[in-house]
């Protein structure tokens, strides 16, 4: 949750580029993470649940048009990001890597391990997302993705 990423940024005194001390740079993540609630997350889930989870459980899968309708508000929200957040920045607070960043990519990373390749036409997203996979090192944020990648073997 996002409480306890602030929890343990401040308990263990973590770089400043995770959590600003800078007030408008530490706005700027507030901001993005007020924002991915609703957003990101609950659009990036939606998909997820729908084409992974619920035909999971139910041994049905959910009719195309349902699909396609979340696969359209997840879309809407990702221009919301690259134009409102990302914007011309490496990261989304300017130069260095954030909470923000970590954030959304893992929400982010629900709707590819549902087999949508969000990051494919969207050259701006994903070299933001290779220097965030960078900045936190290629091999960690594999290994943190390794369950997830893997749920459609269920």
């Amino acid at each position: 949750s996002i409480a306890i990423l602030l929890y343990l940024v401040q308990k263990f005194k973590t770089p400043d580029h995770w959590y600003p001390s800078d007030l408008q740079k530490r706005a700027r993540v507030d901001e993005y993470l007020s924002w991915q609630h609703t957003n990101i997350r609950a659009k990036g889930s939606k998909l997820f649940l729908s084409k992974v989870l619920l035909p999971l459980l139910t041994g049905q899968p959910l009719p195309p048009e349902k699909l396609e309708f979340a696969t359209e508000e997840l879309n809407v929200a990702l221009n919301q990001f690259e134009e409102k957040f990302l914007q011309d920045k490496p990261f989304i607070i300017g130069s260095e890597i954030s909470l923000a960043d970590l954030v959304a990519l893992v929400e982010l990373m629900q709707p590819v391990c549902a087999g949508y390749n969000l990051f494919e036409e969207r050259p701006k997203l994903m070299e933001w997302r290779r220097r965030v996979e960078a900045a936190v090192g290629k091999q960690l944020f594999q290994e943190a993705h390794e369950e997830i990648m893997n749920i459609k073997n269920l």
